[in-house]
């Protein structure tokens, strides 16, 4: 199964970069699931850019580096800010629809969103994730080039040499219930978040945080862990789940209240009120709800036009009103949930990681435009930015042919061991994890529940790696084994960190000096020597920005 260039999702950075990248070599594009099963067809709001003349790159750049918190890469953030327009025009040129303003053949239609100081937010009403991955999708299948791959579990990355000097040749996959090795001269992890390590999440069932997984068994850097971003506004319904109510129902003037109806933005950020940032909006509502002892709060648009609404939000409103909820009439129940990773495998400029030849790109990876909590619709952006630039990097590359060294086989690859027939086994460590992880590692934590969390998530995490090394391999116990990892590096890194910082919330945190003005990435990597338990990681640096 070899090719030039592997890349591992199917979403808006794994297709973008697979777009340039055919135009010199063969590219193999997996994906564990349909080729549609990604959050870039989830996303709703839009694509952020300066893209009119009231705009400039500075106010992006400052909204930018003030939803960060102190931790973005200032040049990551100029590079994505100044790249970004040209980005979204070779998107219309693929024939991406953004709407346009009423009776104009050329202006964007463009929203305003949570900390943005303009509208900027170039979109396709609220399928805009879906309108972006159609087009690029019609354009990869019209490459010769490229063959797109459904339903592969990626496994682990194929590495020869020392964990100094380590070189990624492929991966092993699993592929109609047989493991292959697909040998590549480059490797591209794109396989987005890690939303299923929490029990409620607004990500799809395929976000179970793969690409980070599998760079850290290799021994790849990973990066402040503990920026996981709750998006405020995720429709509360005993009918359905994982249903995101866009941050642009507020960007066009909805108020969030209590089951009293009475607004309360006021009491927790008298500025921006409900368009202040993602992490004080959640950290809002859940104070609320606690408060209150209610099972959610509510997003009321009900003051604007029906028609309106209707228009601009025809997605969330069909949603809706299956539910029995009319939004041109009645509040939507919302509840926060895990939504976006800020930190990720640890890249460079070009998305290039500490292992030669690998690369990740998208929400998989953690460059630094984010910091400490990323701001409204950047994360598109940063996906097609950084796409470009990965394959421009590619392009300098004298791409030699693809290692064909003989591997020794895991015993997993040769199919070897019990079939685990009891799905029990898998379901009830699974639950047990997002339990977990949501009650210690969520919006607000702690010390203590840190601690409790660390324990009980390393005693899950042996059992499940006896599992696995025992029974036959599956799709279902090698998303386990990635978010036990996963799981235990988000809580390694809040543990690292003793102060509040962006989405990183501690009720118990050390004062902060006032005098202390820098700022810190916590880096991990697994440990080399390693003697019973193998996932174990320790905080190698810090990056200071």
């Amino acid at each position: 199964m070899d090719s030039d260039y592997l890349i591992i999702g199917t979403g808006i950075a794994g297709l973008s970069f697979a777009l340039r990248a055919a135009k010199k070599g063969s590219v193999k594009l997996i994906t564990k699931k349909e080729e549609i099963a990604c959050a870039t067809n989830l996303a709703q709001g839009g694509i952020a850019a300066v893209l009119s003349e009231d705009d400039s790159f500075e106010l992006h750049i400052q909204d930018t580096l003030i939803s960060g918190d102190g931790l973005c890469d200032r040049e990551v953030v100029r590079i994505v800010v100044e790249e970004g327009p040209e980005r979204i025009q070779e998107l219309i040129e693929i024939g991406v629809g953004f709407v346009k303003k009423e009776g104009e053949k050329r202006d964007l239609d463009l929203g305003k969103e949570g900390g943005h100081s303009r509208r900027r937010v170039a979109h396709a009403y609220d399928l805009t994730g879906r309108e972006i991955e159609r087009a690029l999708l019609a354009e990869a299948k019209r490459h010769s080039n490229i063959e797109i791959l459904e339903n592969c579990q990626c496994i682990d990355l194929i590495t020869h040499g020392r964990e100094t000097k380590k070189k990624c040749i492929g991966a092993f996959v699993l592929t109609e219930g047989e493991v292959k090795e697909f040998r590549a001269k480059i490797t591209v992890l794109c396989t987005g978040g890690v939303g299923k390590v929490y029990l409620y999440t607004t990500n799809p069932d395929i976000a179970t945080g793969d690409g980070v997984a599998m760079a850290f068994r290799a021994g790849a850097k990973i990066a402040n862990m503990e920026f996981i971003q709750f998006h405020p506004t995720c429709l509360y319904h005993h009918q359905t789940k994982n249903f995101l109510i866009s941050e642009a129902v507020r960007g066009e003037g909805a108020f969030l209240v209590n089951s009293k109806g009475e607004r309360f933005m006021a009491k927790y950020d008298p500025k921006r009120m409900e368009l202040a940032t993602r992490d004080t909006v959640a950290r809002a509502i859940d104070s609320e709800m606690k408060k209150s002892g209610d099972d959610c709060v509510y997003l009321d648009i009900t003051h604007k036009d029906p028609e309106f609404i209707k228009n601009r939000f025809p997605t969330i409103y069909g949603k809706c009103k299956e539910l029995g909820i009319d939004v041109t009439r009645m509040p939507i129940p919302v509840v926060p949930a895990a939504h976006y990773l800020c930190g990720g495998v640890l890249t460079d400029t070009s998305g290039c990681t500490s292992i030669s030849n690998l690369l990740a790109l998208g929400e998989t990876a953690c460059t630094g435009l984010h910091g400490a909590n990323r701001l409204a619709s950047n994360s598109l952006l940063e996906a097609v930015v950084f796409a470009k630039r990965a394959a421009d990097y590619c392009d300098s590359l004298e791409l030699n042919h693809s290692d064909s060294t003989p591997l020794d086989r895991p015993q997993w690859m040769d199919n070897r061991g019990k079939l685990l027939d009891e799905a029990i086994l898998i379901n009830n460590n699974w639950d047990i994890l997002r339990r977990v992880m949501w009650n210690y590692v969520g919006i607000v934590r702690n010390s203590r529940r840190l601690d409790l969390a660390s324990k009980r998530v390393v005693e899950i995490a042996r059992e499940i790696e006896t599992l696995y090394k025992e029974y036959k391999v599956s799709a279902e116990m090698i998303e386990l084994r990635n978010i036990a990892i996963v799981s235990q590096l988000i809580i390694e890194a809040a543990k690292a960190r003793t102060t509040s910082q962006g989405l990183h919330f501690l009720q118990d945190e050390n004062p902060r000096n006032d005098d202390d003005t820098s700022n810190h990435w916590n880096v991990f990597s697994r440990k080399i020597n390693y003697a019973d338990y193998p996932w174990q990681s320790e905080k190698i640096e810090t990056i200071e920005v």
